[in-house]
């Protein structure tokens, strides 16, 4: 295979964590809670924790292979390492395109926040203006990502603060419908919500950028997963007692709903900003991952190997990072892409589910990593992707058979050329 130029390593526990954390706490947090509500009902806080126990065991799972293999790609190069080329494909086509649409909803939401009238324009211009500091180096990224960060923090524990000192709302005799919420709204509800975990996935595709990564790694992905976790389920925990259940469920704006009707509606456009920095801040992750995975996919020739240049002062996989910033803009400027949303959950599931396979045929492993943790988390990825809704399964299912149908037409004029 040709050789590569490489990625310089420049991260630290410090920086990883925060940018899988940053991931983790972006725009999904404003708006994640109402349609899991509205599935789950007051069971909320049992579809958080599913959905954690799920995160956790892919997170120990990603943790072991980007431990042992510390490259940029994530469970696509995983998947090749462990178990074939196949699978790996299956999961660096599922992280590229799901994610692809997630950087899409991300600007949007962005544009929504601070521009509603411009929203798309405003959009456009967040993904050139944080394209632009992705190539400027990995240590740009991280130093912005805290920053944002920092703000989101802030932003959650105001409505923390808002949600505590009330006046909470009457439910007023209203209940949400057992169309919408109860035992079997669990499962999707659990699905939705672990979309909102799965930004570790960031830490693992920056493998080639991470100091020591068989130390820092492990420790970013689990301290990232662990922050998010615990703040998912005090924000669950302090909206349904702030909110009756069907008021939560019917918001599009939750975290914004539970100040405006406080003691504190005074400071709903401080909601506001951390919204949109929670926004910029996931979707400068998310074009980071995207980028660093069609890069590798591109090493391997599984897309086109243009996409696998280095450029810059600190290398970064410039063609990569335009190419995926140019399929944003392109998503923005013609799909209405909150409709595409739920296809993310369902690629990132299929990316995980992966992740725990090729764990699992790991030998040497962790006290902490057992195979049986690997095969719950298998399960529980596939579990989750096919209770979706409908229309998520059927679209991201469409969308994965294409890009294996395309795979296997480029494989075969191969062999013909050689022959």
């Amino acid at each position: 295979m040709t050789k590569h130029q490489q990625l310089q390593r420049r991260l630290g526990v410090p920086d990883a964590t925060a940018i899988g954390l940053g991931s983790m706490l972006g725009a999904g947090v404003f708006v994640v809670f109402a349609p899991a509500a509205r599935l789950a009902g007051e069971l909320l806080l049992v579809a958080i924790a599913l959905a954690g126990a799920v995160a956790y065991c892919n997170a120990v799972a990603s943790a072991q292979l980007a431990a042992r293999y510390p490259q940029s790609g994530g469970t696509y190069v995983y998947g090749r390492k462990q178990l074939g080329e196949w699978p790996g494909f299956l999961a660096g086509w599922g992280f590229v395109t799901g994610k692809s649409a997630s950087c899409a909803a991300m600007a949007l939401t962005f544009g929504q926040y601070v521009a509603p009238g411009y929203a798309t324009a405003v959009a456009v211009a967040a993904v050139v203006a944080l394209t632009g500091v992705n190539l400027l180096g990995i240590t740009r990224t991280a130093f912005l990502t805290r920053i944002l960060l920092a703000i989101v923090l802030a932003t959650l524990a105001f409505v923390a603060a808002a949600s505590i000192v009330g006046p909470h709302v009457a439910d007023g005799g209203s209940t949400i419908s057992a169309q919408t919420g109860g035992g079997w709204g669990i499962l999707p509800a659990a699905g939705l919500v672990f979309f909102a975990f799965a930004g570790y996935a960031r830490i693992a595709t920056l493998g080639e950028e991470v100091k020591d990564p068989a130390r820092v790694i492990p420790r970013a992905i689990l301290g990232a997963l662990a922050g998010a976790l615990v703040i998912y389920l005090l924000l669950g925990a302090l909206l349904l007692a702030h909110l009756p259940a069907h008021v939560l469920a019917s918001s599009t704006a939750p975290l914004l709903d539970a100040v405006e009707q406080s003691r504190l509606a005074a400071g709903a456009p401080a909601v506001q900003a951390g919204a949109a920095a929670a926004s910029l801040g996931a979707l400068l992750a998310l074009i980071t991952g995207v980028g660093r995975t069609a890069m590798a996919m591109a090493r391997e020739r599984d897309l086109p190997g243009p996409l696998a240049r280095l450029g810059g002062r600190h290398p970064v996989p410039v063609t990569a990072e335009l190419a995926v910033a140019a399929v944003v803009v392109l998503l923005l400027l013609t799909t209405d892409v909150l409709t595409v949303v739920g296809f993310s959950s369902f690629g990132v599931l299929l990316y995980y589910a992966v992740t725990n396979a090729a764990a699992f045929t790991l030998r040497d492993r962790p006290r902490h990593a057992p195979k049986w943790l690997n095969a719950a988390g298998l399960a529980g990825c596939l579990v989750l992707a096919f209770t979706l809704p409908a229309a998520s399964v059927l679209g991201m299912a469409a969308v994965m058979g294409a890009g294996l149908a395309g795979r296997a037409v480029v494989l075969a004029f191969r062999r013909r050329r050689l022959r």
